[in-house]
């Protein structure tokens, strides 16, 4: 099994997908590092030799921002965006859309579960 980044690639896949497993690295990257190296994009990853892993590996060390380093850049961006008091940080601070979807309906993924409306007590007042 092929460890790359840190992260193992699934046995059975097409290198060309199995590349997409690692954070930061998607088809076009993956196209590319494959393109570069001279490896064909439908071999599986089982049928990789010690020595194009390698290869694989030390591209993507040295040109792609993977996994840990580019999750740390992506929250202090966040970070810097709500330190600024920005409009986007602020909604980051207050967890709502981000890209100006609606919220008055959807926009459940971000906010949450519904929370049950609370009905007051007693009713109507008597004279």
């Amino acid at each position: 099994m092929a460890r790359i980044a840190g992260v193992d690639l699934p046995k059975n896949k097409r290198i060309e997908i199995g590349l997409t497993y690692i954070l930061g690295i998607g088809r076009s990257s993956s196209n590319r590092i494959l393109g570069k190296l001279d490896i064909d994009p439908n071999k599986k990853t089982d049928d990789l030799s010690e020595s194009e892993v390698n290869s694989i590996r030390q591209v993507i060390d040295n040109e792609y921002k993977v996994e840990g380093e580019l999750r740390s850049e992506v929250s202090m961006n966040i970070k810097r965006l709500m330190d600024l008091g920005s409009y986007r940080g602020l909604r980051h601070r207050r967890s709502l859309p981000v890209h100006g979807q609606r919220t008055s309906t959807n926009a459940r993924t971000r906010k949450g579960p519904k929370r049950a409306a609370v009905k007051k007590k007693g009713g109507a007042k008597k004279k």
